[in-house]
């Protein structure tokens, strides 16, 4: 890895060196898992191909496994799992948050609606517990077993939470920490787990999963409000919209005078579909965004000191720059 250029600026592939050949494999199984004799459902599929993306959870796990030990052949088939889990929650997000563009594509409810798009998630959960359960150990299933019902639970209390302006701060980081952290999290134990790490690195590869998911979730967040729809390649405004508190709006409202908090409490509580662009304004004008980029720097920061332990190697190396990824990326 190029150690002359900034943190965040080298490309992922660069970053995925160590695992390049596993994360074919990975992705591979995953193609013949997902195979149907329908026609519509095959076309389902080759459009959800499209939301992998940055592949982020299946190359976490098997960094973490690289860098914990060596991989084994149970890493590319978890790398599936992992994925197959993910797009599926995208897939139901995307219901949830009315969402007309996902990875630059249209999201399968604007295409065919969100009753497909529902059991189109359904369909990827269930194809990631049936390879899951390939595996001779059950720990695994019961891993992923347990994570979805976290992030579900996660879902859950964000979608309760709609139109509470009175949300705090930890309940925001409880809630992404069940619906995003989690999934993370778990790369990281299952990445160690099978790699025969013990138990305290198995938990400081825990640590590192959690602290990274929260980062990543709270640059999501601050995307939503402060990105450019053509670059992040997804709907923006939509926690606006739904009435959703994320970590800059909650400071904003703790911090702000009288008549600010009332100002935005009106923009908030409006039927204006460009309502978005007025808080966006008003966040940028303040400290919340930055207040909410140092909150995320600080878990990066503890991502970065759960990896200090480990051995020196190009997958340690890959996963402390991941983290500078995260906090830096822009899509």
């Amino acid at each position: 890895m190029r150690r002359n250029r900034q943190p965040g600026t080298v490309p992922l592939a660069e970053l995925y060196a160590p695992i390049r050949e596993e994360l074919e494999a990975g992705r591979l199984i995953l193609e013949d898992e997902l195979i149907s004799d329908q026609g519509l459902i095959s076309d389902l599929i080759l459009h959800v191909e499209q939301f992998h993306g940055k592949l982020l959870r299946p190359a976490l796990l098997l960094l973490v496994g690289k860098a914990c030990g060596g991989l084994k052949p149970q890493h590319p088939v978890l790398a599936a799992v992992v994925e197959l889990v993910h797009v599926a929650t995208l897939v139901h997000d995307d219901v949830l948050d009315e969402a007309d563009i996902r990875r630059r594509a249209a999201t399968v409810n604007r295409l065919w609606g969100n009753e497909r798009a529902v059991l189109m998630g359904d369909f990827l959960y269930s194809h990631a517990f049936h390879l899951c359960s390939s595996l001779e150990s059950q720990f695994a299933s019961r891993l992923v077993g347990q994570t979805a019902i976290t992030v579900c639970e996660g879902e859950i209390m964000q979608v309760a939470n709609r139109g509470n302006h009175e949300l705090d701060e930890a309940e925001y980081m409880d809630i992404i920490s069940r619906k995003t952290a989690a999934l993370v999290e778990a790369c990281c134990q299952l990445g160690a787990r099978f790699a025969d790490a013990d138990e305290p690195t198995v938990r400081r590869m825990r640590t590192f999963g959690h602290s990274l998911g929260v980062a990543f979730q709270i640059v999501d967040d601050l995307l939503d409000v402060t990105g450019e729809e053509a670059e992040v390649g997804k709907s923006l405004g939509r926690d606006i919209c739904e009435g959703e508190l994320t970590l800059p709006l909650i400071h904003y409202l703790r911090n702000a005078m009288p008549a600010q908090r009332t100002h935005l409490l009106g923009i908030l509580r409006s039927n204006d579909s460009q309502r978005h662009r007025e808080v966006a304004k008003l966040l940028r004008d303040s400290e919340s965004v930055a207040y909410a980029q140092s909150v995320a720097q600080e878990h990066v920061n503890l991502a970065n000191e759960a990896l200090a332990t480990l051995p020196p190697s190009a997958a340690r190396e890959s996963l402390c720059a991941m983290a500078d990824f995260v906090l830096l990326r822009r899509q």
